[in-house]
C-alpha cells in the first residue's frame, strides 16, 4: 500500500511539474502559441483548465502524503528491539576469552 501511494505521489509531482511549466506567469505560456480565431477552447477557458488542473494536482498531492503517513509501515521500531535484545543477548553469552598472558621483554 505504501509503494502504491508512493508512486502515485511521484506522478501526480511529475504532472504538477509539467502544468506549471506550460503556464507562464504572465498569462502567456501554451496559450499564447494558439491564440487563433476559430479555436473551440479559447484562450481564456485554457487557462481555466491549466489553473483547475495545477489546484486539483496540488490537492491531491496533499492528500496523497497525509495518507502515505498513515499507510507506513509500523513494525520498524519493533524489529529495531528486537535486533537490539538478541545482540545484547549474544555478547551477555559468549564465553570469555582466555586472559593472555603478559609478553615479557
Amino acid at each position: 500500500m505504501y509503494v502504491t501511494i508512493s508512486v502515485l505521489i511521484l506522478i501526480v509531482s511529475f504532472l504538477m511539474m509539467l502544468v506549471v511549466l506550460v503556464q507562464n506567469s504572465k498569462g502567456g505560456g501554451l496559450v499564447s502559441n494558439f491564440s487563433s480565431q476559430n479555436q473551440i477552447l479559447g484562450v481564456r477557458k485554457t487557462t481555466d483548465f491549466l489553473e483547475k488542473t495545477t489546484w486539483t494536482l496540488a490537492v491531491l498531492l496533499v492528500v496523497f502524503c497525509l495518507v502515505s503517513s498513515v499507510a507506513i509501515p509500523k513494525g520498524g521500531a519493533q524489529k529495531a528491539n528486537q535486533v537490539d535484545s538478541q545482540m545484547r543477548s549474544q555478547i551477555e553469552n559468549t564465553i570469555p576469552a582466555a586472559p593472555e598472558a603478559p609478553i615479557a621483554e
